[in-house]
């Protein structure tokens, strides 16, 4: 099924993974003190940002990465009833190799 959101210029659509559900110690977290999580799966990119030369700059990241954001990072949005999170690609702080 096709994604029915298209990023533009830098943006990057995220899947937020879920939240830990129990401590390293084994103790389950009700949801009201689970994290926010700040990672996410790229599961779409914008063409990349504009530049001073009328070219686009290629986005650091592709579809399938993990990546680290800020933990406010981006706006949250639902579509069709799944969570998304949109950022500019400056907001990702990381993605694992």
């Amino acid at each position: 099924m096709a994604l029915k959101i298209n990023p533009l210029d830098d943006r990057v659509v995220v899947t937020p993974l879920e939240a830990e559900e129990r401590t390293a110690g084994g103790v389950i977290l009700p949801d009201s003190a689970q994290e926010k999580p700040a990672q996410g799966k790229v599961v779409a990119t914008g063409p990349g940002r504009m530049l001073d030369t009328g070219d686009r700059a290629k986005p650091a990241v592709k579809k399938g990465d993990v990546v680290v954001y800020g933990k406010y990072s981006g706006t949250d949005v639902k579509v069709e009833g799944k969570e998304y999170k949109i950022l500019r690609e400056s907001e990702i702080l990381a993605k694992f190799a």
